[in-house]
């Protein structure tokens, strides 16, 4: 849940001209007319002087310099190749060598990360493309180093294809089934909440795969009535609706058992990894490494306070312990999210400092040197270059709302390759030599440029001119970053975006939105890439109609180190809504707020923290929208409940939620929930909404046939807006 973001809703539009024409209407606003254009699809090639890319038809896959950005070749025609012939294709995968390349076509989403898909072959030499199996659509299937072996899973079991003998398949797996056992795919909690969707892998030299064998037969079941509905409509409940049945565990409740399995594909023969792990933990990753049937296995308590690191032989089981992380309170994802094997190193990140910073390890577990010594957090990691000895990643860069691209060598010295004050990414060539970064800032769009590994700018591949020349026929506000210290004395930071015609003598209502989730970040100094709710377009239409709006970053919110971050563990919605109350109460002191008129929202655990706040004790808020909220903790997944509360027999604060505080809700409250939410379960707005009809408290209810926890789908989104805009208009007179 930490992970979602409303990534259908437009772009930032703020930094226009105050004034400059129209009005935005709503529609326009939701619409994607601001949409900023992107270089997506990005592939570096293994020349390390160029990447790929697919043509806008879906017919090409394209090679693109690295050093001019320009069209240098072609990989893959679709209207020239041979064998089975395709209209087009989705996504596409390279074998390690670039000899074959996989063709995704036919795809269909399963959770968020999941999905099956049927997938084709594309053999470069030859030019020809062939059907990668005939036995049904696959998952997640995976090329093995030397790009003549893939293997895949269908209906939870994992199959190899040999592609050197005619595309010969087999079945390693036979006890694969749902909602019982799952070879190489995780199960619905491991999917969400460690963020990934595969879970095997090829040896170095081919010879081995390894994959984690979840078996959930214990773990509770939940129902999710599906209705016949629109856009689309499933016909085949017309007559009666079906219940869809899955294995959710609630915090507290049984997860699956997990191992660690190898399987020789010479002999044949099958493993159980000896991985000495508590019987109640969790395995959220595995890798093999560069040297063949070593296999790196992590693993974390239930608590997931202590991350351990096992070198395996894939051949003897045996598994030696080389590295154990731990934490008083919990070990963030990062840490083995961005865990990467160089030869015989891993880089790792951790918080152990105080701030997210980045270590160099041996596969033994020697830390050879801590690389980065940031005086804020570390980011993201891109690579190394192993010659060099030099790192790549983004960190924050004089404040938590900015990040910047830097190169750090194992002598100590530290380059900052981006100069543009404000958000930057980079995606690196497999050389480490070049990079495509991304920049914006609070009034500047996207700019895409390709830059050496200096820093140097080579060329400008997207300047987002035509959008700055869109958002300047509107009568667009301005965002500003803002900071202000609560009565408890603890400094945050916000954003705030006025009408155009802004006048200081006024008094406005304000609408405030946050997320508020631990490690999150609304408050940023960038064009917007979280869509609404980060200072979109969406409250650019606000703003129009005579709003004030505002984000605000409680405590728990990330890009403030450790300590900021960590504070609200076992106590998660209590620190987070008096951050947004104390807010409200400062907004209300600015002689331009109407401080009787201040309404709060927010979707997910922005929902959850929206109905805390109304329901904190001062009574401060006019009116709150809750999408999707959790409103309870004992409805919501064990992994990521328990990595924040432990078990509620181990926290009574399990019982300070918004359901408990139903009592002490003021303001008019409109809940919106999709029935077909797999992970915030419309359960929650169902129990909270009955203790507000037993304890007398009036309330508004949205619900969506069929909706998932993003809630879209044909007119979807447009009704959802619109019921929130007319909501707030009506509240806040």
């Amino acid at each position: 849940m930490r992970k979602f973001c409303l990534a259908i809703i437009v772009l930032l539009t703020a930094g226009a001209t105050a004034w400059a024409g129209k009005d935005l209407d709503l529609k326009t606003a939701i619409g994607g007319v601001f949409y900023a254009e992107q270089l997506s699809g990005v592939r570096p090639l293994n020349d390390g002087e160029s990447y790929a890319r697919v043509s806008a038809d879906r017919k090409r896959i394209v090679r693109y310099s690295f050093k001019t950005g320009e069209e240098v070749g072609t990989i893959l025609d679709l209207t020239k190749t041979r064998g089975t012939q395709l209209n087009g294709f989705g996504d596409y995968t390279f074998a390690p060598d670039e000899s074959r390349i996989l063709l995704q076509t036919n795809a269909k989403s399963i959770y968020r990360h999941s999905k099956t898909a049927e997938y084709y072959v594309y053999t470069v030499a030859n030019n020809t493309i062939e059907p990668l199996s005939k036995g049904g659509p696959q998952q997640e299937p995976l090329f093995s180093p030397d790009g003549n072996q893939v293997a895949f899973v269908r209906d939870n079991n994992l199959f190899l294809v040999k592609l050197l003998f005619n595309n010969s398949e087999s079945q390693i797996t036979e006890d694969g089934k749902f909602n019982y056992v799952l070879n190489g795919i995780p199960d619905w909690v491991y999917e969400e909440e460690f963020s990934y969707s595969r879970a095997f892998d090829f040896s170095a030299d081919g010879q081995m795969l390894a994959w984690v064998r979840f078996d959930e037969s214990e773990v509770p079941m939940y129902e999710m009535q599906m209705f016949k509905g629109l856009n689309p409509a499933y016909e085949e409940n017309a007559s009666y609706p079906h219940d869809y049945n899955y294995k959710y565990p609630v915090a507290g409740e049984n997860n699956s058992k997990v191992k660690v399995l190898t399987y020789d594909i010479k002999s044949h023969a099958t493993r159980e990894m000896a991985v000495p792990m508590d019987s109640d933990g969790y395995i959220p990753r595995i890798k093999f490494t560069d040297t063949p049937d070593q296999l790196a296995i992590m693993t974390l308590n239930r608590h997931q306070n202590r991350l351990d690191i096992y070198m395996g032989n894939a051949r003897s089981t045996v598994c030696k312990l080389i590295l154990s992380e731990t934490d008083e309170r919990y070990i963030k994802e990062k840490a083995y999210e961005q865990l990467r094997f160089v030869g015989n190193n891993f880089v790792m990140q951790s918080d152990r400092s105080g701030q997210s910073q980045l270590y160099w390890y041996s596969t033994t577990g020697q830390l050879i040197k801590q690389i980065t010594n940031q005086p804020m957090e570390v980011v993201e990691f891109y690579g190394v270059d192993p010659q060099r000895k030099t790192f790549y990643y983004t960190a924050k860069d004089g404040t938590p709302t900015r990040t910047a691209v830097f190169a750090s060598s194992l002598d100590g010295k530290t380059r900052k390759l981006s100069s543009e004050a404000g958000t930057n990414s980079a995606t690196f060539s497999k050389s480490m030599q070049y990079f495509i970064n991304v920049y914006s800032n609070l009034t500047t769009p996207p700019v895409t440029t390709l830059r050496n590994n200096t820093g140097k700018v080579l060329k400008t591949l997207i300047d987002n001119q035509k959008l700055r020349e869109c958002v300047a026929t509107y009568n667009m506000p301005q965002k500003e970053l803002f900071t202000f210290t609560t009565s408890e004395g603890v400094e945050l930071n916000g954003w705030i975006m006025k009408p155009a015609d802004f006048d200081p003598n006024k008094k406005y209502p304000v609408v405030m939105h946050q997320y508020s989730g631990p490690g999150s970040q609304s408050v940023n100094d960038t064009w917007g890439v979280g869509g609404s709710g980060a200072g979109g377009s969406y409250e650019a239409y606000l703003c129009s109609q005579g709003i004030i709006c505002v984000s605000v970053d409680g405590r728990g919110t990330g890009g403030r180190g450790r300590d900021f971050e960590k504070c609200t563990y076992q106590h998660l919605g209590q620190l987070e809504s008096k951050d947004q109350v104390e807010a409200a109460l400062w907004l209300g002191k600015q002689q331009y707020v109407d401080k009787d008129n201040i309404a709060i929202w927010g979707w997910s655990y922005g929902g959850f923290n929206t109905l805390m706040s109304m329901s904190e004790g001062r009574p401060v808020f006019k009116c709150g929208v809750a999408v999707a909220p959790p409103t309870s903790w004992h409805y919501y997944d064990t992994v990521y409940t328990e990595r924040y509360m432990r078990t509620p027999k181990e926290n009574s604060d399990y019982e300070d939620n918004a359901i408990t505080r139903v009592g002490q809700l003021h303001g008019n409250l409109l809940i919106c929930h999709g029935l077909a939410d797999d992970n915030v379960h419309v359960r929650n707005t169902y129990e909270y909404t009955e203790a507000l009809v037993q304890a007398d408290k009036q309330f508004e209810m949205q619900l969506y046939t069929n909706r998932n926890h993003s809630i879209y789908g044909g007119n979807t989104r447009n009704h959802l807006f619109t019921r929130i805009t007319e909501f707030f208009l009506r509240n806040l007179k």
